[in-house]
């Protein structure tokens, strides 16, 4: 068999290869260490404390396309004890930091409700952050079996 190279042929090959070049620069390990910076830089350098963030994702997810994530953070959302901001990071995608959510006492409940796309299995952490300087944190690992933003 004979593979003749044309110019389209070679077009679509170094585009193929520009490609891989560009997105193989953003690979799961860079993603950790985004991640690492990004929980750093929220919380200032402090380590957080496990407990108080309850974080409901599943195991399993069939889809990495739409992840179905609560996170809730046990607070009695009082002017002198409240959630200001919850940070959720995944250490498995090409960009790892998913989502900030903002509240006030007013917010009632510190809770949020979204789904998440997941690029394979991976580490999901949330982290919030009070009104006194503290933070807390919880993990969940998400097993994907199908691709999501990642293929």
């Amino acid at each position: 068999m004979t593979v003749r190279l044309t110019r389209r042929n070679a077009l679509e090959a170094s585009v193929g290869a520009l490609a891989m070049a560009a997105f193989g620069a953003i690979s799961p390990v860079r993603a950790a260490y985004d991640s690492a910076d990004l929980i750093r830089k929220f919380t200032g350098g402090k380590a957080p404390t496990e407990g108080k963030v309850k974080l409901d994702l599943p195991e399993i997810a069939e889809n990495g396309n739409t992840v179905p994530m609560t996170v809730a953070v046990e607070s009695p959302m009082s002017e002198q004890s409240y959630v200001t901001e919850v940070l959720v990071v995944g250490d498995g995608n090409p960009n790892g930091g998913m989502a900030t959510f903002h509240f006030t006492p007013l917010s009632g409940a510190a809770e949020a409700n979204t789904r998440i796309r997941l690029a394979a299995t991976q580490n999901i952490t949330a982290i919030a952050k009070m009104n006194d300087g503290s933070f807390y944190t919880a993990s969940k690992q998400v097993k994907v079996t199908i691709g999501g933003c990642g293929g």
